[in-house]
């Protein structure tokens, strides 16, 4: 990921790139003009000296005839020579390119040209003055060159001011970040920003502090929520449990009366589950749980599976445990428990009479294998109120908070059938 100040940076260095490249010929065509202007005012100070100097000399026609002879032999691209009579016509300036008679490896270069006629001794007298112009390859290298050196330095000002600027810039950010990251919701923190020149900044904090309070607000309404319910709801299942465990002791009562008593224990006893899920998973959502500190793995996996050692054996079901590395982990205890309680209960819950649990832990990852005859429905597993398998039906609730639990601690868990087992495993 690019930081926001780069985005732009980069925008701004194409379209930099863009326009001093169309520079380069922008830059030589103004050169050239100059340089071709420059040419032709030589060129004209070239032919009024000539002819001012040829005037005020005082020499013959033969002496004049033999000085231009040699001024046509020693003088490099110009050449005077007598005009006929009517020949005078206007100055003519041209560019050509042609041999360069003087160059080694026989070039072809641009010359600027300046056919005019002079008037020397009342005589018309035509002169071709051509003057060495610039090459062209060298000039727009020599442009294109000092150019992209300057691009580079463009550049090179671009990256170290964004440095600078952004580290000024974003300061009141990136303390309203902190503040932010820092917040705790739980303790309830009155977050205080320091106060900034920058409208967007200020804007920002002022909707931060806003959606604070309304976070906090609702948060609050839901913890109430969960102790209030909690409360009025564990109680009078509690006093419900309790007023039928006193029917059944009643002696008057007959078989049909005891086994219609009986059997509303299991639906209570599974309304008081699914509550305590509830208000375990908005407890959850609410970050309630905020203590975490190292946690031995391998020694609560001792536990829980001791625990669950004799629901197990009422199934005839043969646990298996190893250990094959020290494994510790940070977290919640009872959240930790939960995972490891609700995992075990599912392997033996999903089991066959006579089946087997294989828990392997080895490093940070948990392995829990069972029997079993048809694999869950995975799109269901770990759903609120998801029944995965038909065959046994549950409150659904159980897989739905050990996923919850591992994704509050960034742990992964998966489920796998694969030889007729059902494996779950969990990377801490």
């Amino acid at each position: 990921m690019s930081k926001l100040l780069d985005k732009p940076l980069k925008i701004f260095t194409l379209y930099a790139l863009f326009i001093l490249a169309c520079s380069i010929p922008a830059y030589y065509l103004v050169v050239d003009y100059i340089w071709l202007n420059e040419l032709d005012e030589h060129n004209e100070i070239v032919r009024t000296r000539m002819e001012q100097g040829l005037n005020n000399i005082d020499i013959d026609e033969q002496t004049l005839a033999q000085t231009l002879k040699v001024w046509n032999s020693v003088q490099p691209g110009t050449t005077i020579s007598a005009a006929q009579p009517g020949e005078a016509r206007e100055d003519s300036i041209y560019t050509v390119s042609k041999l360069n008679i003087y160059s080694e490896d026989g070039e072809i270069d641009r010359f600027r040209g300046l056919q005019t006629y002079l008037n020397i001794y009342g005589r018309p007298y035509k002169l071709t003055i051509e003057t060495n112009v610039e090459e062209v390859d060298e000039t727009l290298l020599a442009i294109a060159l000092i150019t992209f050196l300057f691009f580079g330095f463009l550049i090179l000002g671009f990256i170290l001011l964004n440095r600078r600027i952004s580290g000024q810039v974003w300061l009141p950010f990136r303390k309203t970040l902190d503040k932010l990251r820092n917040f705790d919701l739980n303790k309830q923190t009155e977050v205080i920003f320091e106060k900034t020149d920058i409208e967007e900044f200020e804007e920002l904090q002022t909707v931060m502090k806003q959606l604070i309070h309304n976070n906090a607000s609702v948060y609050l309404r839901q913890k109430e929520f969960s102790e209030n319910a909690s409360h009025e709801l564990q109680t009078p299942l509690a006093v419900l449990k309790s007023k039928l465990d006193i029917l059944l002791q009643d002696n008057t009562l007959s078989e049909a009366q005891y086994e219609k008593i009986s059997s509303l224990n299991s639906p209570l006893s599974r309304v008081s589950r699914i509550n305590k899920n509830l208000l375990l998973l908005a407890k959850l959502e609410n970050q309630q749980f905020d203590e975490s500190h190292p946690i031995d793995l391998g020694e609560l996996l001792n536990e829980t599976t001791g625990l669950l050692a004799d629901q197990a054996e009422a199934k005839d079901i043969t646990i298996s445990l190893k250990i094959d590395r020290y494994t510790m982990v940070n977290g919640n205890k009872y959240l930790v428990e939960i995972v490891l309680t609700n995992l075990l209960v599912n392997a033996i819950r999903h089991n066959v009479s006579g089946g087997t649990v294989a828990i392997v832990l080895t490093g940070g990852v948990l392995t829990i294998s069972n029997s079993g005859g048809k694999p869950l429905k995975e799109e269901r597993l770990f759903q609120r109120f998801g029944n995965a398998s038909p065959e046994n039906p549950t409150s659904g609730l159980g897989l739905s908070i050990v996923k919850e639990i591992c994704q509050r601690y960034s742990w992964d868990i998966r489920y796998d059938f694969k030889e007729g087992l059902h494996v779950f495993s969990a990377t801490f």
